[in-house]
């Protein structure tokens, strides 16, 4: 039962949101995150200051009230930020959403498994998509600041033992995460995996770049450049013996 003082620290809301797992989503974007990808492109998000309270009860009537536009696919997807920061607070929002008989999705950076994310996973997350930042220590520390890639690897064996459906997400950088090496890698680690649905390949932008400076921050990749088409489908036909589906967003 949700309590009155059950709240979410929420950044921002996304009503129709069609990149954020399977069908149309209420997309909820939870502020505070423990790494610091150069990428990023919501570093608004970073930051681990209250952004607004908003009561598991008001979200939960949204997402009702929202439910004939999910469809068959449809739901909500949890994002970031890092959602799993504020997992035991989305234990009674996830558990409230599967007795409304609403999908449920986690986009994580994975490096969380604690007790209550553990919970929140096994029990009320019909979906996870794990955000696979580099297939190595040196290149997961240089992109996100930390030395969690073991977090994010212990995180996908604990729900592919679960017999739990699960996506990959991968953001391909030029120079920097598309080595043919480093793809080989990352396929031989997963092409066992039998509740691994698919990985999203993104592919490298500047969307982010004006909020990092209007931040007054700068933004590290300015010099990256985006991929070419070419680049893109070489990656995917490098990958495709290793998945049982590739998508490019």
């Amino acid at each position: 039962m949700i309590k009155d003082t059950d709240t979410l620290n929420v950044h921002s809301i996304e009503s129709f949101g069609t990149h954020d797992g399977p069908g149309i989503r209420m997309v909820v974007f939870l502020q505070g995150c423990n790494l610091k990808c150069l990428y990023c492109h919501n570093p608004d998000t970073i930051s681990r200051k209250i952004a607004e309270e908003q009561p598991v009860i008001q979200l939960v009537k949204r997402a009702v009230n929202m439910k004939s536009y999910f469809g068959k696919l449809g739901g909500v997807t949890v994002s970031g930020g890092e959602p799993l920061l504020q997992a035991k607070s989305l234990i009674p929002f996830f558990k409230a959403l599967k007795a409304e008989g609403i999908h449920t999705n986690i986009d994580t950076n994975g490096s969380v498994l604690n007790s209550s994310a553990k919970e929140l996973i096994d029990n009320y997350a019909d979906l996870l998509m794990i955000d696979i930042k580099h297939t190595n220590e040196e290149g997961y520390r240089a992109l996100t600041g930390a030395k969690q890639l073991d977090h994010v690897l212990k995180l996908t064996e604990h729900r592919e033992k679960s017999k739990k459906p699960f996506w990959l997400r991968y953001v391909l950088i030029p120079g920097i995460t598309d080595n043919p090496e480093e793809l080989v890698k990352l396929g031989e680690t997963f092409k066992d995996y039998q509740y691994l649905e698919k990985i999203e390949i993104q592919p490298y932008h500047h969307l982010g770049v004006h909020k990092w400076e209007s931040l007054g921050e700068e933004y590290q990749l300015k010099d990256a450049k985006e991929n070419t088409p070419e680049q893109i489908e070489k990656v995917k036909d490098l990958l495709t013996p290793y998945f049982k589906e590739i998508k490019i967003n």
